[in-house]
């Protein structure tokens, strides 16, 4: 599949909003937090969610439809995507607000009902890829659990250092839940990466075009240029780059930033590092997510693809 950057950044920025915010929450569930870190958290998590949702607009070939992609939420993934995101966006706004006026009462049943749209929002996204049955690579309960716990690493990531900057007594506790999330989180992605590495194809070029023939040769594609078809389902890189980007994300996701966190002691600055460098190897980890996908049409567009 062609990886698009809107998705990549929406997906990413979003993934990383929602860690905060349970970040944030797990610290509720623990002790109390600083006022200023929580609204603090709460507006850098809004932050993270709002910026995924500008960069998905640019997925749209007509943004002022968006509303319409609502409204098929009883049988899409992507609909009931939709309709979460911007609950639990105005829900962590709540949050924030709630406790910059200290109404702990209030503020409760919200953080409820923001960790349960949290959790949602997760599955929905996930789901999206996980549900198509023809993109064996994503169809497994993996690609639910990677999202899942990605977001989680590089929100404590963030939380960490937040934490440093605000109040480093927090710094340790978020740096040692970074450290156990992000491992467990690169060990899903390694076994989604050894999954699919004994993946075969169960169509064939046969099936592709309906001709039940034991031996078929493809030798020109049929059009005199490219496509939707040869554009959309294919990156179109070579293999040494895909490489290179596996290969960067199983760096930059969890062995540089586990590095800079335990190095990091309270320091800000490294803290700050370890995230930046994470999120970089969730960009490149998105896209390789999205280029290892082989789409059956392939087969038929083999002479160009």
């Amino acid at each position: 599949m062609k990886p698009a950057w809107s998705v990549i950044l929406f997906t990413t920025l979003a993934g990383a909003g929602q860690g905060l915010f349970l970040a944030l929450v797990a610290r509720d569930l623990f002790g109390g937090a600083p006022v200023a870190f929580v609204v603090c958290g709460a507006a850098l998590a809004l932050g993270l969610l709002a910026a995924g949702l500008v960069a998905s607009f640019f997925h749209l070939g007509h943004p002022e439809r968006a509303w319409r992609s609502a409204v098929m939420w009883r049988t899409s993934w992507l609909s009931r995507e939709v309709i979460v995101l911007p609950l639990f966006m105005a829900l962590v706004a709540a949050y924030g607000i709630l406790h910059w006026m200290e109404w702990p009462e209030a503020a409760l049943p919200v953080t409820v009902l923001a960790t349960i749209a949290c959790l949602a929002l997760f599955v929905c996204t996930a789901m999206i890829y996980a549900c198509l049955p023809f993109l064996q690579e994503w169809r497994t309960p993996l690609t639910v659990v990677n999202f899942l716990a990605l977001g989680c690493a590089s929100g404590l990531s963030a939380a960490a250092a937040l934490a440093a900057w605000l109040h480093p007594p927090l710094a340790s506790a978020y740096v040692a839940a970074a450290l156990l999330v992000g491992a467990f989180a690169y060990l899903a992605r390694l076994a989604a990466l050894a999954r699919n590495a004994r993946l075969r194809p169960k169509s064939t070029l046969a099936t592709a075009i309906g001709v039940k023939h034991p031996k078929i040769v493809q030798i020109a594609q049929g059009a005199m240029g490219g496509s939707f078809n040869t554009r959309e389902f294919f990156h179109g890189r070579p293999r040494e780059m895909v490489r290179a980007v596996r290969w960067s994300f199983l760096v930059l996701v969890f062995p540089l930033p586990a590095l800079l966190l335990v190095a990091g002691g309270n320091s800000a600055a490294v803290l700050s590092g370890a995230f930046l460098a994470q999120y970089a190897g969730l960009l490149a980890e998105r896209w390789y997510f999205f280029a290892e996908a082989r789409h059956p049409q392939n087969l038929y567009y083999q002479a160009i693809a």
